[in-house]
């Protein structure tokens, strides 16, 4: 198993940007796929970035396409989500979740605890 602690979270103004991360526990990290998912009041919860065990791919959707960019360190067993432009939309908790499985989408196993994210307009 692998425990995931968020950190990072904020209140940020439209336009700005924020970095979480994600420290990870337990088995070997680097045998994990991680993604960072989000879940805003009344909406259900939707993927935002993964990314592969090496890093060497990365997904995601085009509501943050070329605004988020998420990278990991498994030197360090932590993964982070680099958010930039950030709209009162991108308002929501931002979870991390880790998957035994190579593939970037589908059901992830393991998550953290989640962390808000508040973007002012």
């Amino acid at each position: 198993q692998v425990q995931l602690v968020e950190s990072g979270g904020g209140l940020v103004q439209a336009g700005g940007s924020l970095r979480l991360s994600c420290a990870a526990s337990g088995r070997t990290f680097s045998s994990y796929t991680m993604g960072w998912f989000r879940q805003a009041p009344g909406k259900e919860r939707e993927l935002v970035a993964a990314i592969t065990r090496s890093g060497g791919i990365t997904y995601y959707p085009d509501s943050v396409k070329g605004r988020f960019t998420i990278s990991r360190d498994n030197a360090k067993n932590t993964v982070y989500p680099q958010m930039n432009s950030l709209k009162p939309e991108d308002t929501a908790v931002y979870y991390c979740a880790a998957r035994a499985l190579a593939a970037l989408t589908g059901k992830y196993d393991y998550w953290g605890q989640g962390t808000q994210v508040t973007v002012s307009s």
